[in-house]
Parts: structure tokens; sequence; C-alpha cells
């Protein structure tokens, strides 16, 4: 029975069984309209109980489809993985900016207030900037969620809703009034016990709207969405994440779909080494018919020889190993019983492959802003070629630092807005950083604020 490899449109893209490999080319013959592809900006709507929720990707899975492309392709994954790491970096502390020296860089004192420093350092801290970053990054939206005291006078938590399960209701009179999250999706919840409505900040100031709610008196008892995301997207609802050019342009599918070529070539190739020719002669001269009881003994002794022969030339062990082998001229000159070993030309070489796959895995990284060579996936030559040194690296790892100032400010904003709402008043929030540094400097790190 054959394997058929498809892609996520059911186009078959090659097939192989026992003794054959087939690939496709050309051009579907399909009209482009008619399929459906898995997009994060199509704004339809589906409808749960009274309300109207714009689905996320045509089919309202652009997260989940998203998770399961992210989980399979390794440098998407790990270059994901990379930035929220540097973007978070070794936490967060709280200060006030004092003034600004000769160069522009910002003189900070550090606020020692022992509740502040709890809260800053409490773990729903940390897991809140673990698993906003985690949504932000992956699928260019967060969903923090801030929860008030009983008394509606402070605010005294912050979670995030897994963006795997939270979706936008449609606007009303221009602003976006909540969130749907549930456990369903991308299927529709269709009782109420199945999904929560959670009210939205508005994303324009969301410190005024939640003083509306306060006076209001409509804080107690409820929870609110901090929206977070990537402004670079023109959409309304849902934006694109950094990474989606790379699968717009293909190499993402490219990255994935070399492996499984790989890995079907080195499953059906016949990969033949040797080409042993060997007179019948020999055969008769050694193995007379007349020394055995059997046609099937003889047989045997001959098929002992050959399997010798086969070992003696293949195996790690045997590597650069001589067989003698002898042979006579007759009375007219004429070579008898003459061995004849040639070496076969592999004509199933990987090397195309995986220069296209080290292509794939740098255009990955290029779409997420990250210089190959942080990684080590420098390629030695070629339009992709780069200097793996350690000063390249540095430098390379300083710019991500550098550039994440406008991410990490998007993540601190909703613990900013606790601050101010709690009355703590001119504080602000900075990140530490452990930066690499030469061997000239006498240390082989140092640290920074941000």
């Amino acid at each position: 029975m054959a394997e058929v490899l498809f892609n996520n449109k059911g186009i078959p893209l090659m097939a192989s069984g026992r003794t054959f490999m087939a690939d496709t080319s050309g051009a579907p013959a399909y009209d482009p309209k008619t399929i459906t592809h898995v997009s994060p900006d199509l704004d339809e709507t589906v409808s749960v109980g009274n309300n109207k929720v714009v689905a996320w990707g045509s089919g309202n899975n652009f997260p989940q489809e998203a998770e399961k492309l992210i989980g399979k392709t390794g440098v998407l994954n790990t270059g994901l993985k990379f930035i929220h790491r540097f973007t978070i970096g070794q936490g967060i502390f709280p200060c006030r900016v004092t003034g600004y020296d000769a160069d522009g860089n910002e003189q900070l004192e550090v606020v020692n207030d022992e509740k502040i420093t709890a809260f800053i350092n409490d773990r729903k801290v940390r897991r809140y900037l673990h698993n906003a970053a985690r949504d932000y990054f992956k699928f260019g939206s967060a969903f923090p969620e801030l929860i008030p005291s009983a008394d509606a006078k402070q605010l005294v938590g912050i979670d995030v809703k897994n963006a795997l399960y939270a979706r936008y209701l449609e606007k009303k009179n221009g602003i976006i009034p909540g969130v749907v999250v549930s456990g369903k999706w991308p299927d529709s919840p269709s009782e109420r016990k199945d999904y929560s409505v959670v009210p939205l900040l508005d994303n324009y100031d969301p410190y005024a709207d939640l003083e509306r709610y306060r006076l209001l008196n409509k804080l107690s008892g409820q929870t609110f969405i901090y929206p977070l995301r990537d402004e670079w997207s023109n959409n309304e609802y849902h934006p694109l994440p950094i990474w989606w050019s790379a699968k717009l342009a293909g190499w993402i599918d490219i990255a994935n779909k070399v492996p499984s070529f790989l890995i079907k070539m080195y499953e059906n190739q016949i990969t033949l080494k040797w080409h042993v020719q060997i007179p019948y002669a020999y055969w008769e001269k050694k193995y007379p018919e007349k020394d055995f009881k059997s046609v099937k003994e003889r047989k045997d002794a001959i098929q002992k020889e050959m399997d010798t022969i086969e070992e003696s030339l293949t195996g790690t062990e045997n590597a650069n190993k001589a067989l003698f082998s002898m042979f006579e001229m007759n009375p007219n000159g004429k070579v008898e019983e003459q061995w004849i070993i040639t070496a076969l030309d592999d004509k199933t070489k990987a090397n195309d492959q995986l220069i296209t796959s080290a292509a794939a895995n740098s255009e990955i990284c290029f779409a997420l802003m990250i210089n190959p060579n942080v990684f080590g996936a420098g390629m030695p030559g070629g339009t992709y070629a780069g200097n793996q040194g350690g000063s390249n690296i540095r430098e390379a790892f300083l710019v991500n630092v550098a550039l994440a100032w406008l991410d990490r400010q998007t993540l601190l904003d909703p613990l900013e807005m606790i601050l101010q709402y709690n009355g703590w008043t001119n504080v602000q929030l900075r990140f530490r950083n452990t930066l690499l540094t030469t061997l000239d400097t006498g240390a082989g790190t140092t640290k920074t604020l941000s």
C-alpha cells in the first residue's frame, strides 16, 4: 500500500511504496477562491448565546493550528522561546527615573517599598510575564486578566487567559466590549456553563476605562481583560504574529517537508555500494558438484562465501581493508577467473535537501528578527554565510535586547497600571539583563538595566 503525503489543502505532494517514490509537479487545477486557508485576519462572526464573536481565522482555529505548526517546526519553536527568554530577561524591579545623563541614559533610583517589592516578586507576576509573553509572541495577542479586591479599592491579582480559548466580541459603537473565554473553541460553546464573558478594557486608555467601571460601581466582583497586541499589524481584532511572514512565504512548509522527504528517501532507497563480478569458473573450480551430496548443500556453501565477501566490503570496522583474489592467464593470453569490484555512485544524495533546510531555517530566523548565528546556525558558505565568532553572537544578542524595549513596555503596562491604581504613584518598572562580555573586560558577564 502506498503512503501519500498531503499538504494542508489536500493536494498530494509525494507518494511512496516498497519499490517506488513519486512527487507532484505543476499547478493543480482549482479555483483559489474555493480553498479555505488558515488565516488570522478574517473577521467572520459566530454566535454564542446572544453574543456575536469574531472568529480567529477562517475556521476560528488560528491559535490552535498555529500552536501545532510551532510545535513541529524546531527552529520556529526555539526562536520564539529565545525571544520570550531575552525579553523577560532576569526579571523586573521597581524604580524612579530621577533624571538623565549626558548620553540620554536614565538615572534610576531603586524603590525599596516592601509592599511594592513583595508584589513585583510574587509568583503571580512572574507567571503573568511568562504566559503573556508566550501568547504575545506565538499568536500576536495576549489576554491579561486584572482581579480587583472585594471592595474594589485595589487590584490584587493578575492572571492570563490562555489565548487558545479567548475570542473577541464584535465591536459595538467602535469598541470591543469583551472577550468570550471557552475551552470549547474552535467549536462554538452551546451551553452557558461552557463559556464566560469578561469585559475588555478600552485599548486607548485602559486606566480611564477601569475608573469608569469604578465610578459606576461595576468593579466589585468582576475581572477585566487588559488587551495586549502586537500593534505592527493593522487588523482591528487579531494582529499577525511576527513569524507569520515566513509561513506566507512558504519557508516554514519547506523546513517541515525536508525532514519528511529525507525520511522517505532513506526508508525506500536501495543503496548499492559495490558491484562484485565473479566468473562462473571460480565457483566451478572451488565448489565442484562432485564434492557435494546435494545441490542444496553446494548452494549453502556458495552463499556462505558470498556473505563473507559482503562482510569484508561493508561496515565501519572494514574501512580501508584489502580484499585479495587470484586469477590466471590461459595459453591464449586471456584472463580467467578474474574478479572485478566496482564502486557504485550513490545517486540519492541528501546534500541539496540539507542546504535547502538550512536556508529555510535562516529565513524563519530572519522573520523573527533573530541573527541565525546566535543559534550557531550560520552557514559556512554561500548566500547565508556568516561569522559565528563570539563577538558576532554578542552583538546580535545586544541588538535583540535593544529592540525588545517596545515589547517589554507592552508587557509592563498592566503591571504599572496596577501600581498606579493601588496608589503607588511615580513608580516605574524596568528589566534586568545579563549580557555577555569579552574576556579582556575581566568578567564573563555584566548586569544592565532596561
